[in-house]
């Protein structure tokens, strides 16, 4: 599998992590530390849910950003990236390089990437994800409803926040702000991890 570095670390020394699903080279430089005692894989802002008591995945289906609908229902027996962000959010605009590299690198692999746009409008939306070639689907939300759903996981008035869901449609994973190259791969390792 081919690695992916993302484009604010490339000229920097880079480490080797092997995961569950291949090794991967990531970039070492620019990663905040972890707190004493954390995983240094996993940035401030991190959470791992137990397999066995991981909170499941509420129903999420929509309009996409570009046209067409998506159910996250048929992504079951993948592990799932799901990003929420807006245009007009700084930090998903600093984050977005990294999630589309690793979104390329895992194309063709039992990993899926979808965002959750919301409170934008159509336009911003698209000029967004073409400004930052993103290429996964993004549902479209507007009114905020799909955040809801999350509410007793994410602050939902606070962008960006990410979700790694286990094949079995377990949230196993939640990092609030940006994720990191190095952070999201462990938590997609995490995710793919055979039921405890």
């Amino acid at each position: 599998m081919a690695s992916f570095v993302p484009a604010h670390a490339r000229g920097c020394a880079a480490s080797v992590a092997a995961v569950g699903l291949g090794a991967l080279v990531l970039a070492a430089c620019g990663s905040s530390a972890a707190p004493a005692g954390a995983s240094p894989a996993l940035n401030v802002g991190t959470t791992v849910f137990a397999a066995a008591t991981a909170p499941r995945v509420p129903p999420v289906a929509g309009k996409l950003v570009g046209g067409g609908r998506l159910s996250l229902a048929a992504d079951h027996g993948h592990v799932v990236v799901l990003n929420f962000w807006a245009s007009w959010c700084t930090v998903c605009r600093e984050e977005s390089p990294v999630l589309s590299a690793a979104a390329r690198h895992f194309q063709g692999s039992a990993v899926r990437f979808v965002g959750v746009d919301v409170g934008d409008g159509t336009a911003s939306a698209e000029a967004f994800m073409r400004n930052f070639r993103t290429t996964y689907p993004s549902l479209f939300d507007p009114g905020d409803a799909i955040p809801l759903r999350f509410s007793r996981l994410v602050p939902v008035s606070a962008l960006p926040y990410t979700l790694v869901i286990s094949p079995e449609g377990r949230i196993r994973g939640r990092v609030i702000g940006a994720v990191s190259a190095r952070g999201l791969v462990r938590l997609i390792e995490v995710a793919g991890a055979r039921p405890e």
